[in-house]
């Protein structure tokens, strides 16, 4: 029984370790700090980036980058009706261009007016 112990501590470690929450996206934005308002879609199948798997990304002044800092499945599910990888949509954002990827601090969708028509 002893030698059963040491197993079961390591593995009630180990999913401690593996369990935890990767870095919670910023959900204010920096007040002094510019927020842009920008094209967001599924780099691939809306924005014309070239990739293996659906990823979200942004138009900025006509140009199409991956973001980082946060991602397609953060913000509902991509393949729905009006999801990323069916509609492009506007959010505000914070970061940089670093590598040719846009590096988010701050990421929130714009509301769609109500009056809107489709």
């Amino acid at each position: 029984m002893k030698p059963l112990l040491p197993l079961l501590i390591l593995c009630f470690s180990i999913s401690i370790a593996f369990g935890q929450d990767k870095e919670k996206e910023q959900t204010t934005p920096n007040p002094i700090k510019k927020i842009q308002i920008v094209d967001a879609a599924c780099g691939e199948c809306k924005l014309g980036l070239t990739g293996a798997t659906c990823d979200l990304a942004i138009r900025i002044d006509g140009k199409s980058y991956f973001v980082d800092g946060t991602d397609i499945d953060s913000h509902g599910d991509a393949h729905a009706e009006e999801g990323f990888c069916k509609a492009i949509k506007k959010a505000e954002v914070q970061g940089e261009l670093v590598n040719g990827r846009f590096k988010a601090t701050y990421f929130k969708l714009v509301p769609e007016s109500k009056g809107k028509d489709k």
